[in-house]
Order: C-alpha cells, then structure tokens, then sequence
C-alpha cells in the first residue's frame, strides 16, 4: 500500500504540474498584467508587502553563491522556452506562407471533392468554360485574365544532403503574371512558350542542386533549361514554373490540375462560384486562393504544434523538479536566516512569496536566456517540408513577439510553481528547531 500510495502522489503531483502550467499558459494577457499590477501595488503599498520585498532582495543578493543551484533553474527553463518557441515558429513560419500565398481577388478551381491540387483533374473543356464564366476580370482586349494550370511532382537531390526530394513543376498559361502580378523575376527572364525552358522560385534555387540558370534538368526523359530566378515571397518559390501545354505534353496530360483566375471584384466571388455550381456541364469546387492555401496548411501546422506543446509540456515537468530540488536545497541552507527573520518579527507570509518570487525571478531569467536563444538561431532560417500536394514547401522560421511572449510566460508558469512547494515548507520551517539544526 504504501508504494501504490507513493505513486498516486506522484501521478497526482505530475498532474497537478501540467495542469497549473495549462491553467497559467490559457489565462489572457490582459488577467496576467492585472495580476502583476495587483500584486506590485500589494508590495509597495502594504506592511506585509514590503516585508516580502525585504526578504526577496536578501535572497537574491546570495544569489552568486548559489550559482551552480541557480543555474540549474535557468538553463533548464531555457532549454524549454527555446524548444516551445523553435517548433511553434516552424508552424507559425509554414502557416504565414501558406496563408499568404494567397488573396480575396483571386480563385481557385478544382475538381469537385479534390482537397489539393494534384487531386484534381480537369478538362480542357471544362477550363474552357471557367475562364468564361461570370466574375471572371478582363484585361483591356477582352481576354479572360485566367490561367489553367497543370501541376507534377519530380524528384530533385537537395543541397543539404544530396537525398532527393519531392519538388512542384508548375505549367501556367499566358496569364499567369496578370493573375499573380507578385511574381517577378530576379535574374534572368521569363520562359518562352512552346519551349522546354522553366524558371525557378528563389526558395526552390536555395534548397535543391542544380537549379541555376543556364543549368538543364531531366523531366520525364527531356531536358530542360533553367533561364531565369523569380521570387514572390509566398509558397509558389518552392515551386518551378514553365509553359502548360508543353509541360502537359512532357507528361502526357490531356487536361488541367486546376484554373486560377483574378476576380473581377472581391463582390464577384459568389457571382463566380453560383455560376459554375448551376452549370451541369461542371462539378467543381470554387474558393478564393486565400481559403485554399489557408486550409492546406491547417493540418500540418496543427500537428506541428500540437507535437512541439507535448514536447515542452515534458520538458517543462522536468524543470519543475529541477526547480523543486534547487529551491528545497536552498531553503535548507538558508534554514538559519528564515528563522531568524521569522523570530524578529518577520512572518510567514513574506517568507513564502519571497521563495516564490525568487524562483520567477530565475525562472524569468531562463524565459528571456531561452527566448534570445530561439530568435537567434530560428528567426528567419529557411527549411522546406512535405506540403499538402507531397511536394516540398520552402519557408522561414518566424519568431514573432507573440511567440516570445508565450515562451516567456511558460516560463514564469514553471517557476511558480517550482517555487511553490518549497516556498510553503519555509513558511512552516519550526523556528526553534531551525535554529537548533543551524
């Protein structure tokens, strides 16, 4: 009995933990800034208070000759606090790409039930007739400013290890720049029509061998030439991009992946999609770009997330213990001065808000440690991963203040409550056989 007692206090203990760290992690913003208003008003304004304050500086300026304990606590919730924030920045980076990829003023269309686009499959038919459908803007002659597009996977070796991987081909029509003005060259020129010439996104150019211009790749047995370098700043750089129908006709494609066409008014969404959803001739699903790149990056960056919380979650229950044992270690040591301050008058209460002050205080220090960590290392670094379309997406790091902020704020979450526990068995240390042990 008393080894299963044992471990049901652990176990509880353990719960206990990842729930006041989630409780702490979930309160707004604006209740944590309430709280610590509240609670400097308190120091400063009351008698108890400033007693508090007393005892905090006179456990902080022995500090330095705790430094291997203290430093335990703060390398130990920096290792977390940069960990949290490195994986929520890769999701956050993989999302904002995505999610800027596209805009109100365009849409796609896809086959009906197609999730992405290489689910799709349209006909030339059927391209045919979503160019001219309503809603759809024109340029100054006339011509539908619309691009049926043909979309392939190809294998190329990455810089990194020379191991291949996944890469989008992209054939677009000659409307392809009107509908996306952002994408522009760098270096180079455009491809020609009715040739075997491709430009190559900077973020695909950045991570795969052989994509410089002047270079030549193999598609489906043909070689092709790289002539130029073009940047949009969104997903469509991890891609590389030449002429429909001769990609089509590379691999054998009688029909399209999909239509991309500029809208001839945010307004004039519905009037597309109702047009194409009442003609029988069609079965297809219509969305602005925006709602289509957004949902392709939704599952992965919640996968991302979800794996890199339960990381840190663990990661964080063994700082708490780490804190628990620095902290226990040094009320131990310190057993002689709590008592006396305890027996000139001092009470238990700013002796327990001291301990737990002091273990924020260290805990804050690991939080920031950890934090300028991940920005320095992180932010901005470019990696590419399997998108929704098994083709590798090339996207940065982004290490935003948000994040920072949430890194921060677990951080002060494990050093309330490492600090707890040992904070109250201070605050109960007997006086007299404290000073009898010291």
């Amino acid at each position: 009995m008393t080894l299963i007692g044992k471990l049901l206090r652990a176990v509880v203990l353990l719960v206990g933990i990842a729930v006041s760290i989630a409780l702490w992690i979930v309160l707004p913003a604006a209740a944590l800034v309430g709280g610590g208003l509240l609670l400097a008003a308190w120091l400063a304004l009351t008698r108890v208070g400033r007693q508090s304050m007393a005892v905090t500086w006179i456990g902080v300026s022995t500090l330095p000759q705790r430094l291997g304990a203290s430093s335990v606590i703060i390398i130990g919730i920096a290792g977390v606090v940069a960990v949290l924030v490195a994986l929520l920045a890769l999701a956050r980076g993989l999302q904002e790409t995505l999610r800027g990829t596209g805009n109100a003023d365009t849409a796609i269309v896809l086959r009906g039930g197609a999730s992405a686009e290489l689910d799709s499959g349209l006909s030339r038919e059927a391209a045919t007739l979503i160019l001219q459908a309503p809603g759809v803007a024109r340029d100054a002659s006339g011509q539908p400013l619309g691009t049926a597009e043909v979309v392939v996977v190809v294998n190329l070796p990455k810089k990194s290890n020379e191991s291949e991987a996944n890469v989008e081909v992209r054939g677009v029509g000659a409307q392809a720049w009107a509908v996306r003005p952002n994408m522009r060259i760098v270096e180079g020129r455009r491809f020609e029509p009715g040739l075997r010439e491709l430009i190559v996104g900077a973020g695909a150019r950045q991570q795969f061998t052989g994509l410089e211009p002047g270079s030549t790749i193999s598609l489906n047995g043909q070689q092709w030439q790289i002539v130029g370098i073009f940047a949009t700043g969104d997903a469509h750089e991890s891609q590389l991009v030449g002429d429909a129908e001769t990609v089509a006709t590379t691999y054998r494609r009688g029909g399209f992946q999909s239509v991309t066409v500029r809208l001839a008014s945010p307004q004039a969404f519905d009037q597309l999609k109702a047009a194409l959803g009442s003609d029988p001739r069609l079965k297809v699903d219509v969305r602005t770009t925006r709602a289509y790149y957004t949902s392709q990056s939704q599952g992965l960056s919640k996968v991302i997330r979800i794996v890199g919380i339960v990381i840190a979650t663990i990661m964080a229950i063994g700082a708490v213990f780490g804190a628990l044992n620095t902290m226990y270690a040094a009320i131990s040591a310190r057993a002689r001065e709590v008592a006396t301050l305890r027996a000139i008058g001092f009470g238990s209460t700013p002796v327990l808000v001291a301990v737990v002050l002091e273990a924020m205080l260290l805990a804050l220090l690991g939080g920031v440690l950890g934090a300028v960590i991940a920005w320095a290392l992180f932010n901005g670094y470019t990696v590419s991963t399997l998108g929704a379309n098994f083709s590798q997406v090339v996207f940065r790091f982004d290490v935003s203040p948000v994040l920072l902020g949430t890194g921060v704020r677990w951080a002060l979450a494990i050093g309330l409550v490492g600090g707890l526990l040992p904070a109250v068995r201070a605050a109960r240390l007997p006086v007299t056989a404290a000073l009898r042990e010291s």
